[in-house]
């Protein structure tokens, strides 16, 4: 999927792999197995969501930001939209990662918050991902406290995907449009907008 972006994100996706094989070897950013796959397993999964997403501007709030997957890999992809890049990101060693990528790649959309996503103030976000976070149940308050009223969450999530949407549905209202993943199987990107209790 690299092969479809331009010259200069390919050049900064590149960077930011380097960056993460880099850390990863201080910091547990990626499971070390996954390191042979970087490319197809983590920055080609996450770019998966700017195939869907078309975001104009306002804040784009990545939760539990980790290594920067997928809000790093979505900063550099959208990197000439009016759109800013909140990465949330409790762990303070993956925030000083996060800080040190956004500087070397000059990522001037991107800004990190360290903290836990409950601590922090609503962010009124216009969008929302998430990867690896927590069962759907678990993140819905999150978007609901985060997420501004017409937003839209992408949240990436594994092949037990439906049961975790069967489980939030007993205590929120929300539309969800459920993408299946290209590269993983069974794997779905969940578009979640018009969250409220039920």
């Amino acid at each position: 999927m690299i092969g479809d972006v331009s010259r200069e994100t390919k050049d900064l996706l590149n960077e930011y792999q380097e960056l993460l094989v880099r850390w990863n070897k201080k910091i547990n950013l990626v499971a070390p197995s996954t390191i042979s796959q970087l490319r197809a397993r983590h920055i080609d999964d996450c770019l998966q969501i700017s195939r869907y997403a078309d975001p104009e501007c306002g804040i784009w709030a990545d939760l539990g930001s980790g290594g920067g997957l997928p809000g790093i890999v979505l900063a550099i992809f959208f990197a000439s939209r009016p759109v800013r890049f909140m990465l949330v990101e409790s762990d303070q060693r993956k925030a000083a990662f996060l800080r040190s990528v956004a500087r070397s790649l000059d990522l001037h959309n991107v800004n990190v918050q360290n903290d836990r996503i409950e601590a922090i103030n609503p962010l009124n976000a216009a969008h929302i991902s998430a990867r690896a976070l927590a069962p759907l149940p678990r993140l819905m308050p999150y978007l609901d406290r985060h997420m501004a009223k017409d937003g839209q969450a992408w949240l990436m999530k594994g092949e037990k995907w439906q049961a975790e949407v069967d489980e939030a549905r007993k205590y929120w209202k929300f539309n969800l449009t459920s993408i299946a993943s290209s590269t993983q199987p069974g794997a779905a990107i969940l578009k979640i907008g018009e969250v409220s209790d039920a």
